[in-house]
């Protein structure tokens, strides 16, 4: 089973993603990260470091806390 926090984690990453018209692989170059993780990612696959997190905020255009507010 899936932890709830890297669903929503990856949820959110996908609507930010989406809120600027990008990609998978658009968002991946821009994070320096491989086009297959940023799909792991918002599928709740992989348990996201800290350090591709700040990779992905900035790719985002959109502060860290901002990304880390998994609350609806």
């Amino acid at each position: 089973m899936k932890r709830e926090i890297l669903i929503k984690f990856g949820q959110k990453v996908r609507n930010e993603r989406n809120r600027l018209g990008l990609s998978q692989e658009e968002l991946a170059s821009r994070a320096n990260v491989h086009r297959t993780y940023i799909g792991m990612i918002e599928r709740a696959e992989k348990n996201i470091t800290l350090e591709n997190i700040e990779k992905i905020a900035n790719a985002l255009e959109i502060p860290l806390n901002k990304l880390m507010n998994l609350k609806k």
